[in-house]
């Protein structure tokens, strides 16, 4: 069997998805193969070469399309990759769709969901059974993500339940947004709190069901928020970024985890910030985005 590492990076064309993409080809052996995808095969094959060709490059990298929001793209990939290599070493999942504050949340809810949230259910059902034994399965969230953020009304539909459940969930949020009744329930209009909210759960349902035999092999599933990032989708949204990181500079946070030498326990199926796991309970909705979005 293959004994190189495999390495897959989601939404990797540019900002945080292709610094990961960047650190984990620095950081890895001259036999291991990062695979940088997104949708787009021009601009995929262009930063695969880009990334290849860096002075600090040491691992092999290839350009991959995936649409994340095809899931049977991404269950093709993930049994190719346990068909061809013996399964996969590291995960990141990191595409987002970008979204400004003029335009109507409503109209592209559609778009966030599947990118941010079918996708990862995607990623998190086909991908967590071919990881191998000391892999690394990490999901980019946001602060955004814990429980707090959400009216309390709906945190019954997160908490301590499985990732069928999760599905279920945001497929009624989408169902209430299209219908206009998602307000009165208790939804927040700006659709990255529910988004974010959703994924860390799902991470914990998988975990959950794992915890035991992949902390036994040193195996990571989780979150990952990188910190505010100055990039294009998120710069929009906020006033002040003196204390925005580049790319490059929250890369290294999330890349800390994936060659960490051991798997801290209290990481394991949390949202790990700056090497700290967040409290699922913690947080409170916040406000300023929502009075920027509510006519």
């Amino acid at each position: 069997m293959n004994t190189a590492r495999i390495a897959l990076v989601t939404g990797a064309n540019q900002g945080l998805g292709r610094a990961l993409a960047e650190g984990l080809a620095a950081r890895m052996a001259p036999d291991d193969l990062v695979l940088l995808t997104g949708r787009d095969q021009r601009r995929v094959a262009a930063a695969a070469r880009e990334v290849a060709e860096l002075p600090g490059t040491r691992a092999r990298v290839e350009g991959r399309v995936l649409d994340v929001a095809r899931t049977d793209a991404i269950a093709r990939l993930a049994e190719e990759l346990r068909e061809r290599h013996g399964g996969v070493d590291v995960v990141l999942s990191n595409a987002v769709t970008r979204v400004l504050p003029e335009e109507s949340q409503a109209a592209r809810a559609d778009e966030v969901i599947d990118v941010s949230n079918t996708a990862t259910h995607a990623i998190l059902r086909h991908f967590a059974p071919v990881l191998r034994p000391g892999g690394r399965l990490l999901v980019v969230a946001s602060s955004l993500g814990t429980l707090g953020r959400l009216d309390p009304r709906l945190h019954h539909l997160f908490d301590g339940v499985t990732l069928d459940q999760v599905e279920e969930a945001v497929e009624s949020w989408r169902r209430a947004i299209h219908d206009g009744t998602a307000r009165e329930a208790g939804w927040p209009v700006w659709l990255n709190v529910p988004s974010k909210v959703a994924q860390v759960a799902a991470v914990r349902a998988v975990a959950d069901e794992r915890r035991e035999r992949d902390l036994a092999t040193g195996t990571l599933v989780a979150a990952v928020c990188p910190g505010m990032v100055d990039t294009a989708t998120s710069r929009p949204w906020f006033t002040d970024y003196s204390q925005a990181r580049s790319p490059a500079q929250a890369a290294g946070a999330v890349l800390d985890l994936v060659f960490a030498e051991r798997v801290d326990p209290a990481h394991y199926g949390e949202l790990v910030r700056f090497g700290k796991a967040l409290s699922w309970y913690d947080g409170t909705p916040p406000v300023e985005q929502e009075r920027l979005l509510t006519p």
